[in-house]
């Protein structure tokens, strides 16, 4: 979410951290081009499938709607997808204006959208929790005698007085959540705010800073190639995992666009809920990895399979108020909730689910 960090791939977090800092070259290209064919809801194939297009945002949780498209469950679904990549400054925009017809989008992007009184629906859960990880230098790791097995208590303690780097607010909130729950105040945090993941990796390698934290996977893969240590993960710091953070993603659409294409959106989230059913069910087998090397490119097989295990795959796209009610708390804890932002029955539905997958 943003409430999740989204620097992703070569540069990886908020619901948390800040879930997206990506330039928005292809969003705003299709809004004529696409514009002309979406303004109706997307066009049919010679086949006779229907065409949409969906923003996505270039991170692991991506990877249910990539899946979907790469293992055919739109093609059975009758659809025919097409991807743009959307930050969490344009894809409300790209979604207003038509070049988009659904949005994978964080629940912070989402909740800002409903404070500016903007007519969006979320119509299923894509994605639970937040793939956070904290990683420490091998000269800090060595000094506090820290490894990926240490207890969170001993990390927590560890990092009093460190540098640590952040590249955004909510990163920087996700972490004081997890020194504040270990007894230790962020305020005795030394931060250095850094541009973006890539440049806290840069830091990291080059003494600048003692650790840093942001969503996966790029922690792991500042493990992977012998840099670090991730010592925190929503394993061990469960404040961020979906048991108390809810939902990390969520398939949004317009109230216009859901009047006249119930069809379409019945569709789309069946295919997306049937690869989430997959991820849940085969995780880390050769059909998910071909899928996460396109959604996460040049990243270690390794790296991309622990990561792809640390977002919670719902085999149900279902929300529920309770669900709606732990997400918020979660990012208004982060303070990255709007003024007056609130989600209600009139803003969220299971109706679009397929059989057996609501609440």
């Amino acid at each position: 979410m943003t409430h999740r960090t989204t620097v992703t791939g070569p540069a990886g977090g908020s619901p948390g951290g800040g879930r997206r800092i990506r330039a928005l070259a292809p969003a705003a290209a299709l809004v004529l081009g696409s514009a002309l064919l979406t303004a109706c809801g997307g066009s049919s194939g010679s086949g006779g499938s229907t065409t949409v297009t969906v923003g996505s945002n270039g991170n692991i949780f991506d990877m249910p709607l990539k899946l979907a498209d790469s293992a055919g469950y739109f093609r059975k679904q009758g659809l025919k997808v097409k991807f743009v990549t959307t930050t969490a400054s344009t894809g409300t925009s790209a979604l207003q204006s038509g070049s988009v017809q659904f949005l994978n989008n964080s629940p912070t992007g989402f909740t800002s959208a409903l404070a500016k009184k903007v007519p969006e629906v979320a119509i299923a859960v894509s994605g639970l929790g937040n793939p956070l990880g904290l990683v420490v230098s091998k000269k800090f790791a060595g000094a506090h005698k820290l490894t990926a097995a240490s207890p969170a208590a001993q990390v927590a303690q560890a990092l009093a007085g460190s540098k640590g780097g952040v590249s955004s607010a909510n990163t920087k909130a996700e972490a004081g959540l997890f020194l504040k729950a270990n007894g230790v105040d962020p305020g005795s945090v030394k931060w250095v705010t850094l541009p973006s993941a890539s440049a806290d990796k840069a830091a990291l390698s080059s003494g600048q800073i003692d650790w840093f934290i942001t969503s996966e996977p790029i922690p792991l893969q500042v493990q992977n190639e012998g840099d670090g240590i991730v010592v925190a993960d929503p394993q061990k710091a469960p404040m961020w995992a979906a048991a108390q953070a809810g939902y990390g993603e969520v398939v949004v659409a317009t109230k216009s666009y859901l009047s006249g294409h119930a069809s379409a959106a019945k569709k789309f989230v069946a295919a997306v809920q049937e690869a989430n059913n997959y991820l849940a069910t085969h995780p880390g087998d050769p059909t998910v990895m071909n899928v996460a090397r396109q959604v996460q490119k040049g990243i270690p097989d390794a790296v991309l399979k622990s990561s792809v295990t640390l977002v919670e795959w719902p085999k149900s796209g279902a929300m529920d108020e309770a669900g709606w009610t732990k997400t918020l708390a979660f990012v208004n804890s982060l303070g990255a909730l709007p003024d007056g932002a609130k989600v209600t029955t009139e803003n969220w539905t299971n109706k679009y689910l397929p059989a057996g997958g609501q609440s």
